[in-house]
């Protein structure tokens, strides 16, 4: 499989502009992590990709033909978990998979047991949504998704509400699977990016800011990530953007990425999410 989209933009009727002029493509095999703050223009694209709506300009192309013309194809090589998705609460988690297999067009309840048995929900298959915890509700959005053994896989923001060990169960599942298939992941959990996705792609206001493996941004951070102690009420050196502020025994520890920093931080080697942070901020943008 393979997506083109082509000078994509997308303006609201409210006039948002969400996206701007975005050109990238996806094949498989890949495993592509999406980053950006809230209002970055993710799930939009996301939304798109889905043919959920329709861009103001550009085209988007699915193995080379128009995917507004694709429909019924794309929906059928289709797995979709949105950021806020609902459920029928007066459903057993069994019947809600059966409701939306039918929906899906997938045939064969072996879908429906294997997406049980993959998100740990075999036990829970006769419980009523209702009943089950936030972490099991997450776990069946994420199992329908899985439905149907899909070539195109969209997450956004799938570990919200799984704990520790379940996160790092789901990224190995999305990992194996994007062997042979596109994943898109978008998440504000960057180690999630980090542990599974040989691609990053980094929004901002509309525009794609970087493309390419996490280890090449991260090596764009390199020298531009520091650490040093300072005291409760120091001001924030001018040009540097704070990542994290940590107590310790001798004053607060700040760890901090800038396009030069200051003589008194010590070089610090940069983490996935420093280098996030430094791509955005030496845009100027934050």
């Amino acid at each position: 499989m393979k997506i083109d989209i082509d000078n994509i933009t997308m303006i609201y009727p409210s006039g948002k502009k969400a996206l701007q002029d975005i050109t990238v493509n996806f094949e498989s095999p890949g495993f592509i992590g999406i980053l950006g703050p809230n209002g970055a223009g993710k799930t939009t694209l996301m939304k798109l990709l889905i043919a959920g709506l329709i861009p103001t300009k550009g085209e988007i192309l699915l193995d080379g033909k128009p995917l507004l013309s694709q429909e019924t194809q794309l929906k059928a090589q289709l797995g979709y978990l949105p950021q806020s998705f609902g459920l029928y609460d007066e459903l057993t988690v069994w019947q809600f998979l059966d409701y939306m297999a039918a929906l899906k067009g997938v045939k064969g309840r072996k879908y429906i047991d294997e997406a049980l048995e993959r998100t740990s929900l075999t036990e829970q298959k006769k419980v009523r949504i209702r009943n089950l915890s936030g972490g099991q509700r997450q776990r069946v959005g994420i199992a329908q998704a899985l439905l149907g053994n899909p070539q195109l896989i969209i997450l956004d923001e799938p570990t919200v509400g799984l704990d520790p060990e379940e996160r790092i169960k789901f990224r190995n599942i999305f990992s194996e699977m994007a062997q042979n298939k596109i994943v898109l992941l978008s998440t504000h959990i960057v180690e999630d990016v980090q542990a599974v996705c040989n691609r990053v792609l980094v929004i901002y206001g509309g525009l794609i800011l970087y493309d390419g493996s996490p280890s090449v941004l991260i090596s764009d951070a390199a020298e531009h990530v520091g650490t040093y102690i300072a005291q409760a009420g120091d001001p924030v050196s001018e040009g540097c953007r704070v990542v994290s502020k940590v107590n310790v025994s001798n004053g607060i520890r700040c760890r901090i990425v800038a396009e030069k920093l200051p003589k008194f931080a010590e070089i610090a080697e940069p983490t996935l999410e420093d280098a996030y942070l430094y791509c955005i901020h030496k845009e100027g943008r934050e």
